[in-house]
């Protein structure tokens, strides 16, 4: 070959490769001829017939919504899917720390109270106690040796 034909046969080439290119779309007509293009395709083309779509833009899988029954989803999810489970489990674990914040406070609470309870067992200080008709009543010592026992047994469960 004469360097003149490598010329012409390159820029040949050369001409056909942007329209090859800028397809981006590609599928099988209903006469069985293999089509490119940079529109999408026919919408009465079925997706087993596209054979290359732009990335993000593959066709749909057929659902069972087409043809007029329950959807299916589909087998990966997309990022949409994604993040709606990634912020839903974002929440409940929230949540959970939140009614785990909660139980230690409350642990926390029991045990100020039980100490406080014990201490004044163990003051040697004679306890009162008020009834309902607002008469004092004095705590008798086996009282005071179960609730020293009560608190003790509460003290056991505090870190």
């Amino acid at each position: 070959m004469t360097p003149s034909w490598l010329r012409l046969l390159s820029i040949g080439a050369l001409a056909l490769l942007p329209q090859i290119v800028h397809a981006q779309y590609s599928w099988i007509d209903e006469k069985g001829a293999r089509v490119f293009s940079d529109r999408p395709p026919p919408p009465g083309t079925p997706p087993g017939r596209i054979l290359k779509a732009p990335r993000g833009l593959e066709p749909a899988p057929a659902t069972a919504a087409a043809a007029g029954g329950p959807a299916e989803k589909p087998s990966t999810p997309g990022w949409i899917e994604r993040e709606a489970d990634y912020r839903k489990r974002a929440v409940k674990r929230a949540k959970e720390e939140v009614d785990a914040l909660g139980a230690d406070k409350a642990q926390a609470a029991a045990c100020d109270a039980a100490r406080a309870e014990q201490a004044q067992l163990n003051s040697g200080v004679r306890l009162v106690r008020i009834d309902k008709n607002g008469e004092r009543n004095y705590v008798s010592d086996e009282e005071r040796a179960q609730r020293q026992e009560k608190a003790k047994r509460a003290l056991a469960q505090c870190p």
